[in-house]
């Protein structure tokens, strides 16, 4: 808590008890991140209300989050998406998001895919990274709007662009399949680096496939393993499943059956399917593991 925060709160007190919608907002905030005076979220929603109820924007939105996550209040999605409704009637673009989420997913509103997409709409025209690819989403699968490759590849490049991680990602994936965009794996390989290079695990992932496969890279099998390594660090398992092959075949790494059953049994236990079989296939030819064909049939049952 620094002096400046201090004297903020004692100026927005104030200005908020003689009614100012914008100190009473500000004061809200001071409460919701304990600047300036101690974190309590029911203070925080009282003064969020007191400025929404005056038709400050960014008060109701905030305070359509406070009912979202029960903090301050008592959880209640149909009032968080009414508070939502408000600000995002205003242009408020964060509000515009949630609104759509919650018609996307049905909570606090009746699931309305067209809806959902509108709200997407609005605030992806506003610039808003998240909407943009939810919107890029809604294009790719054709709900809420007609299925559409070029839209969604174009509203995935904005968010991406704005190193959204899972635009970049499904953006190198939209490149190497050819998918509303023209198939190039060099993009491809280029757009998985930006968001592996953030820590996004599938994109980790996605890269070192491109280095086990030489596509759009110049194929390099330590590299694969890194980046799948690096993927496995987060608890993806279909990276885990990668290395355990990568160990099956010794590419990049020294050849080692017991190892690669290890990494393969790590995802198979996340119930990846294609790990499952693999264990079964390694349980039937005593591959890594003791031979046993009811382990093995007990994986390849679990697989199927």
């Amino acid at each position: 808590m620094t002096q400046n925060d201090a004297t903020a709160v004692v100026w927005y007190r104030k200005a908020a008890e003689q009614g100012d919608a914008e100190a009473q907002w500000h004061l809200g905030q001071m409460f919701d991140d304990g600047r300036g005076v101690s974190r309590d979220d029911t203070k925080a929603a009282e003064w969020y209300r007191k400025a929404a109820e005056q038709g400050n924007a960014r008060a109701q939105h905030n305070l359509g989050l406070m009912y979202a996550s029960g903090r301050g209040v008592s959880l209640d999605l149909a009032e968080a998406a009414e508070w939502y409704r408000k600000a995002a009637e205003q242009g408020h673009v964060k509000a515009q998001n949630n609104l759509g989420s919650m018609y996307d997913n049905g909570f606090g509103v009746p699931k309305d895919n067209v809806k959902a997409a509108e709200f997407y709409h609005k605030a992806a025209e506003l610039g808003d990274a998240e909407a943009q690819y939810k919107l890029c989403q809604m294009y790719e699968s054709g709900h809420g709007v007609p299925q559409d490759d070029v839209k969604a590849a174009e509203w995935c490049r904005k968010a991406a662009e704005q190193r959204h991680r899972e635009a970049q990602n499904n953006l190198g994936q939209m490149y190497a399949n050819g998918r509303g965009v023209p198939q190039d794996d060099v993009k491809a390989a280029e757009w998985y680096r930006k968001a592996a290079e953030r820590w996004y695990a599938e994109a980790q992932n996605n890269l070192g496939q491109m280095y086990a496969s030489g596509r759009g890279v110049l194929r390099d099998d330590e590299k694969a393993v890194e980046w799948f390594c690096r993927a496995t660090r987060r608890g993806c398992a279909e990276a885990q499943e990668d290395v355990g092959l990568m160990y099956a075949s010794g590419r990049g790494v020294p050849q080692d059956d017991e190892k690669a059953a290890e990494w393969c049994r790590m995802a198979a236990v996340q119930r990846y399917a294609a790990a499952q079989f693999n264990l079964g296939v390694m349980y039937e030819k005593g591959r890594g593991v003791a031979r046993d064909d009811e382990k093995a049939a007990e994986w390849y049952r679990k697989a199927a």
